[in-house]
């Protein structure tokens, strides 16, 4: 290991001067914190688009329009309902479908649209949830890998001693140095991942909250259609 005086020691000196492998650690983590921001940035666009939609659509959808106006604009050519509108334009299309059918007793079309908004839910959380387990796994396993860099470069500083006759702390400190970097970057990349990981684990739990929320009042305003058209 090369010896780097104390007044030369910079931090892409000791970066370059690190054993492969600790290279390697530092490598990993630096992709890992750059995948993880670019997620980070990701993930507040699309909640907080998601709360700008959930906001408008409940605006419009209480003001007392037309349901059916609102279900032939969410179902045009080009449109992707998402979020709210989702949960509504499958729920509102099961209803038309089975409404149709005289054979089917209202109980039994609340609970066809109740189970299509359901499952328009489930690909709803999926798509929220998208790049937190990434987040997860980064801020849980960055400061291992990086304590692993930071072990197996002492390791070799120590090793290293046995090479000098008189050991001096010049000898050691360029080694262990470097080897520290690897624990600071894992310490970089979980930081982040982490505070991200928790404040959007609660804001998507609490907008899938507004979601069954919304699926229940809709579900009450299905079931008096519903016993109207079969009155």
């Amino acid at each position: 290991m090369t010896v780097i005086p104390n007044e030369g020691i910079a931090l892409l000196a000791l970066i370059q001067n690190a054993s492969p492998l600790v290279q390697l650690v530092m490598a990993m983590l630096l992709l890992a914190s750059l995948i993880s921001w670019t997620m980070i940035f990701r993930k507040w666009f699309g909640i907080r688009a998601a709360y700008r939609e959930s906001k408008q659509f409940e605006e419009r959808f209480w003001s007392g329009g037309n349901i059916n106006q609102m279900y032939a604009e969410f179902t045009r050519r080009g449109a992707n309902p998402t979020g709210m509108a989702s949960l509504f334009v499958d729920g509102f299309k099961e209803y038309k479908r089975l409404v149709q059918q005289q054979s089917i007793k209202a109980p039994d079309i609340l609970d066809g649209v109740q189970r299509a908004m359901r499952v328009s839910l489930s690909r709803e959380i999926d798509r929220l949830e998208t790049h937190l387990a990434f987040l997860a796994t980064v801020g849980s396993t960055s400061p291992y890998v990086g304590l692993f860099g930071t072990v197996w470069g002492i390791m070799n500083s120590f090793r290293s001693l046995g090479a000098v006759q008189q050991a001096t702390i010049a000898h050691v400190a360029p080694g262990i140095a470097e080897a520290l970097i690897a624990t600071a970057m894992g310490l970089f990349a979980a930081i982040p991942a982490v505070i991200a990981y928790n404040r959007y684990s609660n804001q998507t739990e609490r907008l899938i909250n507004r979601y069954e929320i919304f699926m229940e009042e809709f579900s009450s305003v299905v079931q008096r259609q519903s016993f109207t058209a079969r009155s």
